[in-house]
């Protein structure tokens, strides 16, 4: 018993140390951190406001339409410097002509927003589905947002024109003029046009489907004299260092899959760090198949160049020096081959960009579509064997029950199913030993001065009895992986976002929001946020001491101790997770005890729960080997 003990203790301690290191030191640094951001980044969201003081005064009806020049440069060639044509202007400028400057109207079932005709740039994406926080009546979740507010992310599509060619290209300042519909929805496309001064005339066509993929064809048809030579491109910037949830089991910021034909296996999944690319400058990289952007947990921006198509992509980063100096600016861009188009020839190219919420069916479709592994925009994390069939299951019983919390119940006791006959065996195992713990225990005393000769006498009754010391660990075991996935879904998939259990829990991704230290709300005053000890952690916490009592105590006094402080170091540490993974542990546990009970009482062992407890004295079997009646506790 002293080896499993030991093996159980090691696996329990290595998950308490890692959790506990989350919870009491990375959380409160990551929340510092993130709380220095914010105040950061409201400072300069003030200064920007005041900024705009000047043109909101000047035209009050379009106060909400602010927008200033799209942030950052074109992607540069390699062959020589970028082109003075391909310069944007100052990117936090908010003044009056921009805010005047019209828009173009975006309308469907799913999204509303607008498109800016300074610099024909997308820069204004609503989701319609999804609100802000959990409450009915909060504001829709804003996805692309303009340059005026705090953190804006946008996408903007153009050329870079090459060394020496003869073409004045738009600017960020450039108004295009609407050649084509007057509202964009997935059954209306529209077009944008602007004619150069040589002659060159530059389309933007733009489509969008029944949820969140626009469609951007750009064509050039050169009327000018001479011959040019046009680089397509796209980008996505962010302005300011966006919030993040700093944690290892999800990835926010620069994404994107790297691929290329069938010889060559291409990067794969690139995933940069914001401060890693101010700190040690862009990433680069080659591809024919992929895509690329910035990812949030829930929200997502990217851009799909023509598969089959070589590209060079590229995350940047760099601090800003105009108005707002010392504002991160990032981009996530591509840059295609040149074309060279001789006076009266044309050209078109079509690119897409994803800019909406990363609902599992959604981006599995997009990649069953052709978009080379876009199912990776969401992070499964390395056990993606696991979490994904995890998301299937839970999204599978969802469908039937209509409540993720009961589709979480529904698929623990069919994984406790499957897993069965393994769990058998090892209750089994420790039933049988429990009924060898006399027997154990006097060799114990008999060879305290003699270690070795002690554990030869007790692998002797190990090899008599046919049993493995370690496999009354397996169902520990076990449930680790089940856990860590089901906490990764829980966490990383939208579709879990603001969904009710019963009662109380009214998002179960989110913790508990009801705490012991005020009886669950029955008194009026709120408790620190680690004194949110919810009634479901205190659930779980409960059912892991009855659990941990139906077997003896080991015969170490630390080990017995730590097995006695375990369940409540856990209520605490699980208090902070998402609450439909504590509702998965308690009830697993609720599971196991019922399992673990009915196989004590079939093989006659005693169920030592009201004696461990202290409420009955101990039946004589645990101290003198006698046999038992096999009638139970």
């Amino acid at each position: 018993m002293n080896e499993q003990n030991n093996f159980l203790m090691a696996v329990i301690l290595s998950l308490a140390v890692l959790l506990g290191w989350q919870f009491f030191v990375t959380e409160p640094r990551l929340a510092a951190e993130r709380a220095k951001r914010l105040a950061e980044q409201q400072a300069q969201q003030n200064e920007t406001g005041q900024k705009g003081e000047l043109a909101r005064d000047m035209t009050p009806s379009m106060a909400d339409d602010m927008t200033p020049s799209v942030a950052g440069d074109a992607p540069q060639l390699d062959a020589a410097p970028q082109s003075q044509n391909a310069k944007s202007a100052p990117a936090q400028r908010v003044d009056a002509a921009f805010a005047a400057a019209p828009r173009l109207r975006i309308e469907t079932e799913q999204i509303s927003g607008s498109i800016a005709l300074m610099g024909a740039r997308l820069d204004d994406v609503v989701l319609k589905a999804y609100g802000a926080n959990s409450s009915q009546d909060a504001p829709r979740q804003r996805v692309l947002q303009r340059q005026g507010e705090t953190g804006h992310w946008q996408a903007h599509h153009g050329f870079v024109a090459a060394p020496g060619s003869p073409v004045t290209l738009p600017t960020s300042q450039t108004i295009w003029q609407v050649e084509g519909g007057d509202t964009l929805s997935q059954t209306s496309p529209v077009t944008l046009r602007h004619t150069t001064p040589e002659g060159v005339v530059l389309r933007q066509t733009i489509s969008l489907d029944d949820d969140y993929m626009f469609t951007i064809r750009q064509s050039v048809d050169n009327q000018s004299d001479a011959a040019i030579a046009l680089y397509p491109y796209g980008q996505v910037t962010r302005s300011g260092r966006p919030q993040t949830t700093d944690l290892f089991i999800l990835h926010e910021g620069p994404i994107g899959f790297f691929g290329k034909g069938a010889d060559e296996d291409g990067e794969g999944l690139v995933e940069a760090d914001y401060d890693d690319l101010l700190e040690d400058g862009p990433v680069k990289l080659n591809a024919t198949q992929g895509w690329l952007g910035f990812t949030d947990k829930y929200w997502a921006a990217a851009l799909i160049p023509p598969q089959g198509t070589a590209f060079t992509g590229r995350f940047v980063a760099r601090i800003d020096g105009t108005e707002r100096a010392g504002l991160p600016v990032y981009r996530s861009d591509f840059l295609l081959a040149g074309q060279t188009l001789a006076p009266g020839t044309s050209l078109q190219v079509s690119s897409r960009l994803f800019a909406g919420a990363k609902t599992v069916d959604l981006v599995d479709a997009y990649a069953d579509a052709g978009i080379a592994r876009f199912d990776l925009l969401i992070d499964w994390g390395w056990f993606y064997f696991l979490t994904k069939p995890m998301f299937n299951a839970l999204h599978l019983f969802y469908a039937l029950l209509g409540n993720y919390g009961l589709a979480i119940l529904l698929v623990t006791v069919l994984i406790k199913l499957a897993f069965f006959p393994l769990a058998n065996r090892s209750y089994e195992t420790m039933a049988k030993m429990k009924k060898l713990q006399p027997r154990m225990l006097q060799i114990r005393e008999m060879y305290k001065d003699d270690r070795q000769q002690q554990q030869q006498e007790l692998m002797k009754i190990y090899r008599e009895e046919k049993l493995n010391p370690l496999a009354g660990c397996l169902p520990i075991l076990i449930q680790i992986p089940v856990f860590f996935s089901i906490y990764k879904v829980l966490f990383v998939t939208i579709d879990m976002r603001h969904q009710p259990f019963f009662g109380w829990i009214q998002d179960l991704s989110m913790p508990d929001p009801t705490s012991l230290f005020n009886l669950f709300g029955l008194l009026p005053y709120d408790v620190p946020g680690f004194l949110l000890i919810g009634v479901w952690p205190v659930i779980m916490g409960i059912t892991m001491f009855v659990q941990m009592q139906m077997n003896p105590p080991p015969p170490d006094p630390i080990q017995a101790r730590m097995f006695q402080i375990l369940p409540i170091f856990f209520t605490f540490i699980l208090a902070g997770f998402p609450a439909g993974l504590v509702i998965y542990w308690a009830w697993n546990n609720f599971l196991s005890l019922i399992q673990q009970g009915y196989i004590m009482r079939r093989h006659g062992v005693e169920i030592e729960l009201l004696a461990n407890l202290g409420m009955r004295k101990k039946t004589a079997d645990t101290t003198n080997g006698s046999g038992d009646d096999g009638t139970g506790g």
